[in-house]
C-alpha cells in the first residue's frame, strides 16, 4: 500500500485543553502527517519522518495547518433546504420550515437529493463526520446512509421518533418508533463507518410511552448513542414542564424512561438547573453546544464553566443552525463565550470541532486528533484564503495568532484540502 507523506503544520492535543490548559495543544511549524491504508501512520517533524520513510509519496501543503477533520456532533440533515429562514423562535420555527420539509422525506429520491447535497457541503467545509438527525420516514435514514456508505464517511444518524404534537406526516406511535428504530439499527449499525443513533426528537413531541419504548430499545444495544434535545428555550422548558408535571425538571423527562446515560447527547443544554448538571455530570453524558443556532433563533448562551465537568462537543445544528462551517461554529462559540464572561483560546475552539466532539460520539479511539492508528480523515486549512484574513494572519507572531482571524472569518475558501481515509475528496 502506498505510503504518503503530508508536509505542513501540524496541530496536537495531548489532553482537553479545558481541564489541562492550552499546552495541551502541540504546534509543529515544519510537521508531517504518514498516511497509510488510510489510517495515520506515523506523526512527526517533516525532517525526522522524510529520514525515516524515504518511500513515501510527498504532498507539500506549504504553510497550510493540517489538522484531524471536523465533526458535527449534532445536525439535521433534512433541514439542509430550508438553513437561514428568516425570523421565528424554536416553536414556530419547527411549525413554519421544519415540519413542512421532514415531511418530504418519505420520497426516497428527494432524501438521497438532499442527503447528498449535505455532505457536498460539509465535506467543503472540511467537516468528515456528521452525526445528524433523520425525519420520522426510513427512509430518510436509508438515503443517509446509503450516501455517506458509498463515500466511505464516518456518519451516524437515527429515525426522528414523534407521537404527538406534530403534524399527521410526522407522527408514527410508540411502538411504530421502536420496530422502526430496531429494524434501521439492525440493518446498518456497525456496517462499514456507519453508527446507528437512537432519537427521540425532545419529549414535546413524544409521549411518556414513546420514550419508554425508545428507553427499552437503547437498554437492549446499550452500545448504541442517543440523542435529543434539552432546554434549548424557556418557552421550551415551560411547555414540557406543562406536558409532565409530574417530573422534577426537563431532564427528568428522559431520565425516567431509560434516556439518560453516558452515551447520550444532549443538543444545546442552555438552561440547565443545578440539579440536571449535576445528574449530567454524574451519569458522563454529553453536551453538545449549536452557537449558530442558539442565537440565530434567540436561545440563550451556553455556558462553558459546564465544559470543566462534562464532556462537550461542537455543532452547526443544521438548518436552525444558520452555517454549514465548523469554522464559522466556532467564530460564534468565541462570541457566545465572550458575551457569558467565558474567554475561549483557539486551543479550546479547535479542541471542541474536532477531538472535543469525537469523545461526546465515544468515537476518540477512531477520529478527532493527529494520532498514529487513528482514521485519517484530514482538513488541510489556508491561514491566508483572503486579503483580509492574509493581512492580519502576516502580523502573527504564533500559531494562535496565525489560526484565529480563519476561525473568525474563515469559510469554505480556508479549506485547502479534505481527505477522508487518506483520500483526498476537494481539490
Amino acid at each position: 500500500m502506498t505510503k504518503t507523506l503530508l508536509l505542513a503544520q501540524t496541530l496536537r492535543f495531548d489532553g482537553n485543553p479545558f481541564l489541562n490548559g492550552v499546552e495541551a495543544a502541540r504546534h509543529e511549524r515544519h510537521g508531517a502527517v504518514l498516511v497509510e491504508n488510510g489510517r495515520i501512520a506515523d506523526v512527526g517533524c517533516a525532517d525526522d519522518l522524510r529520514a525515516a520513510y524515504p518511500e513515501a509519496m510527498i504532498q507539500d501543503l506549504g504553510k497550510a495547518l493540517l489538522l484531524p477533520g471536523f465533526v458535527d456532533a449534532h445536525m439535521h440533515y433534512p433541514q439542509t433546504a430550508i438553513i437561514a429562514s428568516w425570523g421565528k423562535r424554536l416553536i414556530d420555527w419547527l411549525n413554519t420550515y421544519t415540519f413542512p420539509e421532514e415531511s418530504r422525506f418519505g420520497d426516497p429520491d428527494y432524501a438521497r437529493e438532499i442527503a447528498a447535497r449535505s455532505f457536498d457541503l460539509t465535506l467543503a467545509s472540511g467537516t468528515t463526520t456528521l452525526c445528524s438527525y433523520a425525519t420520522i420516514h426510513p427512509e430518510s435514514v436509508d438515503a443517509f446512509f446509503s450516501e455517506a456508505q458509498q463515500r466511505g464517511l464516518r456518519a451516524l444518524n437515527g429515525k426522528t421518533c414523534m407521537d404527538r404534537n406534530a403534524p399527521d406526516t410526522l407522527r408514527d406511535t410508540a411502538q411504530s418508533a421502536y420496530d422502526d428504530s430496531k429494524a434501521l439499527l439492525e440493518k446498518w449499525h456497525g456496517v462499514d463507518r456507519l453508527s446507528y443513533v437512537i432519537t427521540p426528537r425532545f419529549s414535546p413531541t413524544s409521549t411518556p410511552e414513546q420514550l419508554e419504548a425508545l428507553g427499552a430499545l437503547w437498554a437492549e444495544h446499550p452500545d448504541c448513542l442517543m440523542q435529543t434535545h434539552l432546554s434549548e428555550q424557556t418557552d421550551e422548558i415551560a411547555w414540557v414542564r406543562d406536558l409532565f408535571p409530574e417530573a422534577r425538571d426537563y431532564l427528568d423527562t428522559y431520565e425516567k424512561h431509560g434516556l439518560l446515560g453516558s452515551r447520550g447527547l444532549y443538543g444545546h443544554s442552555i438552561h440547565l438547573e443545578p440539579r440536571e448538571q449535576d445528574r449530567l455530570s454524574e451519569t458522563g453524558a454529553a453536551l453538545i453546544h449549536c452557537p449558530t443556532s442558539n442565537t440565530f433563533i434567540g436561545s440563550g448562551l451556553f455556558d462553558f464553566a459546564m465544559a470543566q465537568r462534562l464532556r462537550v462537543g461542537l455543532a452547526t445544528d443544521t438548518g436552525g443552525g444558520s452555517s454549514f462551517s465548523m469554522l464559522r461554529t466556532m467564530a460564534a462559540a468565541y462570541e457566545v463565550g465572550q458575551l457569558g464572561g467565558t474567554v475561549l483560546h483557539p486551543a479550546h475552539l479547535l479542541w471542541l470541532a474536532t477531538a472535543g466532539s469525537a469523545q461526546t460520539l465515544h468515537l476518540e479511539d477512531k477520529i478527532g486528533r493527529l494520532e498514529t492508528g487513528l482514521e485519517a480523515d484530514l482538513v488541510a486549512l489556508d491561514l491566508s484564503s483572503t486579503s483580509a484574513i492574509a493581512q492580519r494572519s502576516a502580523r502573527a507572531e504564533d500559531i494562535w495568532e496565525a489560526v484565529f482571524p480563519t476561525i473568525m472569518m474563515g469559510d469554505d475558501r480556508a479549506v485547502q484540502q479534505v481527505w477522508v481515509k487518506g483520500v483526498p475528496v476537494k481539490t
